[in-house]
């Protein structure tokens, strides 16, 4: 098959994430910048990724990267990439943009000779004046980064973290993506007791029981590559079959979600039946501050609300004390928290033994990590 440049993008912070996921799907070559990760493959690399990464944004083809400082040169460099080898004759393609440091900062521009550049060398492979654009899509990107140019075609479709389960959510959901990298990032495993105390709809304990039983986040979702030619239908069966074939319906995690709505976990309940995994999750509608740790050795992943999502500052302080009296008494559990409020330590009374920055969307947040002890160093 014909090898291909990929790429995996990312919210920045989580490059390493989605590297170390493309690693343990045999893409040895996986390379981190900001915001993404190269690898290369073949067309069932294309299928493969988008069915099984958890934390990547989406799945780009790079076409090109190279130096641009005039639009002639963006024009040429552009032209020349191999198009036509991708884009049917009745493709439906648009052109996308973003500019960063770089001479070419207008975006509309760059984006209207892109288009030009591919419509001309879409003529002279087809030998046509007009296309009638009914056929497959593809979201042409051109992003300029200190005037170095990658060109990219969209794989994915709706990002990645559209799984297909959550068609119910309540306020400010955590998008399943980053709820996959928390998850990831706290080093959680399925033999280990997973709590969320402030689960809203469920997205944390839904991603921790498809990791838990092993099933690819896409399998239940389509993606726009699907529709071209160029990855036959074999291949996507070929993938969907592995992927199904890999689900351990034996296993019998231990996950657990509470919310004071209980319209909230209603919700969450759905959510997991819809993802088939409402067997793998207790659900329950409680105040933190009134739960019980339902073992030892625990690991709880928490997104608080914080910022526009919190009516007040003292509600908040009020709701990271509870969470701070909760794990006081058992130093066995990890707890893991996302916030963007700069005063979490203090109101939970004690320092993280680990601070990250990451992006919850738009907002800047600290995902606030305190290790508990190990299973088997009960005494230190």
């Amino acid at each position: 098959m014909q090898k291909l440049d990929l790429i995996a993008t990312t919210t920045f912070g989580l490059e390493a994430t989605v590297k170390r996921e493309l690693e343990r799907l045999g893409f040895a070559d996986a390379r981190s910048s900001d915001g993404r990760v190269d690898f290369t493959g073949d067309a069932s690399s294309i299928a493969r990724a988008n069915l099984w990464l958890r934390s990547s944004d989406r799945v780009l083809l790079r076409m090109g990267e190279f130096t641009a400082t005039t639009f002639d040169e963006l024009f040429e460099r552009t032209k020349s990439l191999p198009w036509d080898d991708w884009i049917t004759k009745d493709g439906k393609f648009t052109v996308t943009g973003k500019s960063v440091k770089s001479t070419l900062f207008s975006v509309p521009d760059c984006q209207s000779i892109v288009k030009k550049a591919v419509v001309e060398k879409l003529r002279s492979r087809h030998n046509v004046d007009w296309f009638d654009e009914t056929g497959p899509e593809y979201k042409v990107q051109v992003a300029l980064l200190k005037d170095t140019a990658t060109l990219t075609i969209d794989t994915t479709g709706p990002g990645l973290h559209k799984r297909g389960y959550r068609e119910h959510a309540g306020a400010a959901p955590l998008k399943e993506t980053l709820a996959a990298a928390l998850i990831e990032l706290s080093f959680w495993k399925p033999g280990r007791i997973l709590l969320d105390g402030v689960c809203g709809s469920g997205t944390i304990p839904i991603e921790a029981a498809l990791i838990a039983r092993g099933i690819a986040p896409g399998l239940n979702r389509a993606f726009v590559s699907q529709t071209w030619p160029q990855i036959s239908d074999l291949i996507w069966k070929d993938e969907r079959r592995r992927a199904y074939a890999a689900i351990s319906y034996d296993t019998e995690p231990q996950i657990y979600g509470y919310d004071i709505d209980p319209n909230v976990i209603e919700l969450a309940k759905a959510n997991a039946a819809k993802a088939g995994v409402d067997d793998c999750i207790t659900f329950g509608a409680s105040p933190l501050g009134k739960l019980s740790l339902p073992g030892a050795f625990g690991v709880c992943i928490m997104n608080p609300p914080y910022g526009d999502r919190m009516a007040s500052a003292k509600e908040a302080a009020a709701l990271y004390r509870e969470m701070g009296a909760l794990f006081a008494a058992d130093k066995s559990w990890s707890v893991y928290v996302i916030t963007s409020d700069e005063d979490f330590e203090r109101h939970y009374g004690a320092k993280a033994d680990k601070k990250r920055k990451l992006f919850n969307g738009m907002i800047k947040t600290d995902y606030y990590q305190f290790h508990g002890r190990r299973p088997g160093h009960e005494g230190v």
